[in-house]
């Protein structure tokens, strides 16, 4: 091939890539979207980490798009059953999901699970990062501070711990199972239903430990109730800057964020996609007061594009996927 006719080609693909580009707003003209309001499906519960950083984004699409995105929380499984509803959701861009990690490996761990992670919707945008934390009720297990005095603490009772989580395969239980191998130590798992339903119960003292979502934990540790003694990884530190991470405390390498992003069903048109995920965009990395809100809830703004997202989706799947497998952890 000449170098003319490679410059030929380059300028056609360009040229067909731009065109492209400018179709979009005549498509979206065509089509009228959005004409009516937007469902956000929300697969874990009301007050929970994923519905707080969706509601927060909702209202911000809301007004950019000029119709209201709504959110319906549909509770269940590890997130696995609003995720199975909502893939058989209509592919015309008026139904979306704000992807939280728990059902991530909720195929792994439920046998009759109806979906694929790497294949069976549309990755459109990543929105935040949720740092995690150890949280710790003082009143349950008293004169820790730290990570290594947990572990003596833990070492040195008769009985194990009991540790909570926001459910079986969340990533504060996988996290947790991690180092506790790494640490040597034992603990019960006592999971919950969500972030909140085991905050509360850690906050009335009866479990006294958890790998919490910051967004979760964060309020009851800022009142002083609860106390924060490693964080998952050092983007945490923006929101508990005095507290030093696991990879700090004595196990280098453990490093890891939770984290959130919008997905549309398969075929849902890709001028959609598109205007979604650059509407995003906007308000991820260019508004203020949603990157405030979210800090003050918990959660970090981080955007991705939909490519970005469905790589890391299948990083993170085969990364928790072997801890899963290695401590036959199921839910059935």
């Amino acid at each position: 091939m000449t170098k003319l006719q490679l410059s030929r080609r380059q300028i056609l693909k360009a040229g067909a890539a731009a065109s492209l580009a400018s179709m979009m707003p005549a498509v979206l003209a065509k089509t009228g979207w959005p004409e009516k309001f937007i469902k956000m499906t929300v697969a874990f519960p009301a007050g929970g980490p994923t519905d707080t950083a969706a509601r927060i984004v909702a209202q911000k699409l809301s007004e950019r798009l000029g119709q209201q995105v709504i959110i319906e929380n549909k509770p269940g499984a590890s997130g696995s059953i609003g995720t199975a509803s909502f893939i058989k959701s209509p592919a015309d861009g008026y139904s979306l999901s704000m992807f939280g990690m728990p059902a991530l490996l909720a195929p792994l761990m439920y046998k009759n699970n109806a979906y694929d992670v790497k294949k069976d919707f549309l990755s459109v945008a990543t929105v935040y990062v949720l740092p995690m934390a150890v949280v710790i009720n003082p009143a349950v297990v008293p004169g820790v501070e730290t990570l290594p005095d947990l572990i003596r603490f833990a070492k040195a009772s008769k009985t194990p711990l009991n540790y909570t989580s926001s459910g079986t395969g969340s990533f504060g239980h996988l996290a947790m199972e991690q180092l506790k191998d790494l640490g040597g130590f034992d603990m019960q798992h006592v999971p919950y239903r969500g972030s909140a339903p085991a905050v509360a119960d850690l906050l009335g003292g009866q479990v006294g430990i958890m790998f919490a979502d910051v967004v979760a934990a964060l309020p009851h540790i800022r009142a002083g109730k609860l106390k924060a003694i490693a964080l998952s990884s050092p983007n945490a530190k923006v929101l508990l800057s005095g507290v030093k991470t696991v990879s700090e405390q004595g196990f280098p390498g453990f490093d890891f964020d939770s984290w959130g992003g919008l997905i549309a069903p398969l075929e849902t048109p890709q001028a959609i996609v598109d205007r979604i995920a650059s509407e995003t965009r906007e308000i991820v990395t260019g508004d203020k007061e949603l990157q405030q809100k979210l800090v003050s809830a918990g959660a970090i703004a981080a955007f991705q594009d939909g490519k970005q997202m469905q790589a890391r989706l299948n990083k993170d799947y085969d990364r928790w996927s072997a801890i899963v497998k290695a401590k036959n952890i199921t839910a059935n």
